[in-house]
């Protein structure tokens, strides 16, 4: 336009891009602290014994969250859709969540699931008790 304004529906579309983003942001962030509770629920339960629904519910998440991760090329979809809606790239561009929080996330949260399932392991197979 001459006057340096955009259309009307350039706006628009801006307004619900920014919306969804946010929604897509809202719900990675979600996610992500569920994921982290589950895998510091499932360390809780290698290092002190626990068994029950909790457990089960944790490893389900887990085991679902990792399927995902592994159909998707170890990428999380809601990237690219946080991308698509125009998000910039960087660590924390698609969550809520500040970039030092998640820096160094996938390494380090992959290696406390780990460290919790070989607990797990060693329990059920008797070597810890």
């Amino acid at each position: 336009m001459a006057d340096g304004c955009m259309p009307r529906n350039d706006i628009e579309d801006r307004v619900r891009e920014a919306r969804i983003l946010a929604l897509v942001r809202g719900i990675h962030s979600t996610v992500y602290i569920v994921m982290v509770a589950s895998i510091f629920f499932l360390l809780y339960a290698g290092v002190t014994g626990y068994v029950g629904l909790w457990l089960w519910v944790a490893l389900g998440l887990l085991a679902i969250e990792a399927a995902v991760f592994a159909v998707n090329g170890i990428k999380c979809p809601l990237t690219a859709l946080a991308v698509r809606y125009g998000a910039v790239t960087g660590y924390a561009f698609n969550t809520m969540l500040t970039e030092r929080t998640i820096r160094f996330t996938f390494k380090f949260f992959s290696f406390l699931m780990v460290l919790g399932l070989v607990l797990l392991a060693l329990r059920w197979a008797g070597v810890l008790k």
